[in-house]
């Protein structure tokens, strides 16, 4: 029986960096894994829409998709937005069967990627102890996702580094999480000498941006690039859709 197809679901952009990351990606993915079918849709703003791909899927006879959110963490778009998508199509297109895998974070592949986008940018594993990391993500008003994003900066602050400060590009958090420039500000003030500002993103756009300016204002030494078309995130989708096709394994061989 052929394997199900992978639906890579990305939010979408105006920045046209956005779709290039996303392409860049599933290309690693088709490469890490020849023969399995990948596609890419978007929920807004880009083409081909989610809606698109399922029919033009089922238009062609495919049997099943797995469809796997781009998302870091489980907020609003993994629980309300990609689910409702999801269930309309499967409501047009009943013969295609539709699963949804988990979210791609919290995982160590991603926080091993984004140590590296550190050494990339300059920072050293011996630089660590001296330096303080300023883990800047694009903001959530969601507890779960909040608290997923406090549990990575507890985590990489056990690995070495000085200090680890959680960020949000966005507005003010619930849960107290300062701006970038805020918490760059918040480690010098005290005392940190050097300091490094890692995006917990997976793409370039507005807010990735607004995490870029912020380190710059605030003086930050170090600014890490995005996540992007790694090969640790174009692991873990693979791992994310092997976990979504388990329990269709157990069936066929109950």
């Amino acid at each position: 029986m052929a394997s199900p197809v992978l639906l890579v679901i990305a939010h979408g952009s105006r920045d046209p960096r956005h779709a290039a990351t996303v392409h860049a990606l599933t290309a690693r993915v088709r490469a890490l894994r020849p023969g399995l079918r990948v596609e890419t849709g978007f929920l807004d703003f880009n083409a081909p829409s989610v809606p698109r791909v399922l029919e033009r899927l089922a238009e062609e006879g495919a049997g099943e998709v797995v469809a796997l959110p781009l998302l870091l963490t489980r907020a609003f778009h993994a629980k309300t937005d990609i689910p409702a998508v999801l269930h309309e199509a499967q409501t047009r297109l009943p013969r295609l069967r539709i699963g949804q895998a988990e979210v791609l974070g919290p995982s160590p592949l991603l926080n091993s990627a984004l140590e590296r986008r550190l050494y990339e940018a300059g920072v050293s594993p011996g630089d660590r102890s001296s330096t303080g990391l300023v883990l800047a993500s694009a903001g959530s008003t969601d507890p779960e996702a909040i608290a997923v994003i406090a549990e990575i900066a507890r985590e990489l602050r056990h690995t070495g580094w000085c200090a680890v400060r959680p960020a949000f590009a966005s507005a003010a958090s619930p849960a107290g999480f300062p701006r970038t420039e805020d918490a760059v500000r918040a480690l010098r003030a005290c005392g940190v000498d050097r300091v490094a500002v890692a995006p917990y993103v997976i793409a370039p756009g507005r807010l990735p941006d607004r995490i870029a300016t912020g380190a710059r204002e605030a003086g930050a030494d170090v600014l890490a690039d995005v996540l992007g078309p790694s090969r640790e995130l174009a692991r873990l989708l693979l791992r994310r859709y092997d976990d979504a096709c388990v329990p269709r394994v157990a069936a066929l061989t109950a």
